[in-house]
C-alpha cells in the first residue's frame, strides 16, 4: 500500500486570520492578556500546577456565581456542553421537566430533555417536574429574565431551579446561593471574553443529593457529575483518576478572565454594563430605531436587539457593516429570525467607545444599504 492522498495545498500556506471587531452575541474579543494567557506551555492535565490552576478557576467560579457550592467546577466544552451535563445529570428517563420557553435557548433545553431514551414530554407525565429551567439572559431575544422567588417556589414542590446564564453572568446581578438556584451554568465566551471552549457549572447541595442518588446511570460518560467532581476535586477524595484530557490552555486563558473580573469587581461590572446599554439604546432611539424589548426592566445589557429596520434586508445590513467596518453584528435566532438585529458589547467591548462605533456603522449601513419603497 501506498499514500495516495498528497499534502492538502491549503496546509502549504500560512495561517492568517483577520482581526474583527466582535459585537454580535458572541464569542467577544479576546484581551491580549487572555491570549497570551492561553499561549504559555503546555503541561499535563494531571499534573499538580494544572490543579492549582483548575483550584484557582473553582474560587474564581464561586466568586462570579456568588456561591459557597462545592460542586463547582468548568465542563470541557462550550455554553452547550453545560447544558447537556446540567440536564443529563439532574434528569433521569421518565422524568418531567418544566422549560421557560423566552427564546432560542429554552426551545433548545426542551429539545434536549424530550430526546428518545431520556424523557417524554411534560403533559404526558402526571408527576410534578423534578427541574424547572430558564435563561437567565436570553441573547435570541435580549431578554433578562427576574429570578428572585423562583428557587424558592422550586423548592416548596421538590423542584430543582436550572438557570442558564451563558449571555448574562458578569454582566448583571446574579446571587446563586442568595437566589436558591440549584444548578447554574454559563460559557467562556461572553462577558469573560475567553476563548469557547470552557463552561463554568455549579451544583447546589439539594441538586448534588438529586444527582448522587440516581437510579440510574447519566447517559453521558463523558459528562458524568461522579467522574467530574474528581477531576475537579470536589469530591472530596485523596486522588483524582484520570477520565479525560482537560484543554490545559484553555484553562489558563478562563483563569485570567475570571481574575480580571475579579480585579474590577462584579460590581463595577454590572454597573459599567448598565451604563453602557443605556447609553446605547439612548443612540438607537435618537436615530429613530426601535428597541426589540419594549420594557426597559426586562432588557439584556449585554446583548441589546433592535426591531430590523423597516424597508431593509437584515443580512445586508450585517453584511455591509461587516464589510465596510469589519464589525460583526448578527440577525436573530430561533424565534427572533428576521425580526431583529442582535449587538453583544461584553466584557471588555463593552464602552461607550464602542457604541459609538456600532451607532456610527448602523448610520452608514442605513444610508447605502437598498431601501424597499413597499
Amino acid at each position: 500500500m501506498s499514500v495516495s492522498i498528497p499534502p492538502p495545498k491549503c496546509l502549504k500556506k500560512p495561517l492568517t486570520v483577520p482581526h474583527r471587531l466582535m459585537f454580535g452575541p458572541g464569542p467577544s474579543n479576546v484581551p491580549a492578556r487572555i491570549l497570551q494567557a492561553g499561549a504559555n506551555p503546555v503541561i499535563g492535565h494531571m499534573h499538580e500546577e494544572t490543579f492549582e490552576i483548575m483550584s484557582d478557576i473553582k474560587s474564581g467560579i464561586q466568586y462570579m456565581f456568588q456561591t459557597r457550592n462545592i460542586m463547582t467546577l468548568a465542563v470541557s466544552g462550550t455554553g452547550h456542553t453545560a447544558m447537556e451535563c446540567a440536564i443529563f445529570n439532574a434528569v433521569e428517563a421518565g422524568e418531567s421537566v418544566l422549560t421557560a420557553v423566552n427564546g432560542i435557548w429554552g426551545e433548545r433545553a426542551a429539545e434536549m430533555i424530550t430526546q428518545p431514551n431520556l424523557l417524554r414530554e411534560l403533559p404526558k407525565l402526571p408527576n410534578c417536574p423534578v427541574v424547572f429551567f430558564l435563561a437567565h439572559g436570553e441573547s435570541s431575544t435580549g431578554v433578562l429574565h427576574p429570578l428572585d422567588g423562583i428557587g424558592e417556589l422550586c423548592h416548596k414542590y421538590d423542584c430543582l431551579f436550572l438557570v442558564d446564564s451563558v449571555a448574562s453572568i458578569g454582566g448583571v446581578p446574579l446571587y446563586m446561593d442568595e437566589q436558591g438556584i440549584d444548578i447554574l451554568y454559563t460559557g467562556s465566551q461572553k462577558v469573560l471574553n475567553a476563548p469557547p471552549g470552557t463552561a463554568p457549572i455549579s451544583f447546589s447541595e439539594r441538586a448534588c443529593q438529586k444527582i448522587f442518588h440516581r437510579k440510574t446511570k447519566p447517559i453521558s460518560f463523558f459528562l458524568d457529575l461522579n467522574w467530574l467532581a474528581n477531576y475537579w476535586g470536589c469530591d472530596g477524595k485523596p486522588s483524582r483518576i484520570y477520565h479525560h484530557t482537560g484543554p490545559v490552555n484553555a484553562f489558563y486563558s478562563l483563569r485570567e478572565s475570571l481574575a480580571i473580573l475579579a480585579e474590577e469587581s462584579l460590581e463595577n461590572s454590572w454597573k459599567r454594563h448598565e451604563k453602557v446599554a443605556e447609553y446605547f439604546q439612548a443612540g438607537l432611539e435618537s436615530m429613530g430605531l426601535k428597541l426589540f424589548v419594549k420594557e426597559r426592566k426586562a432588557r439584556l445589557p449585554t446583548v441589546t436587539t433592535i426591531v430590523a429596520p423597516h424597508g431593509y434586508n437584515w443580512k445586508e445590513i450585517t453584511n455591509y457593516i461587516m464589510k465596510t467596518h469589519n464589525i460583526e453584528i448578527s440577525g436573530g435566532l430561533g424565534p427572533s429570525i428576521g425580526l431583529v438585529l442582535r449587538v453583544g458589547l461584553m466584557g471588555c467591548n463593552s464602552s461607550k467607545t464602542n457604541v459609538d462605533k456600532v451607532l456610527a456603522a448602523l448610520k452608514d449601513a442605513l444610508k447605502h444599504c437598498h431601501k424597499s419603497k413597499v
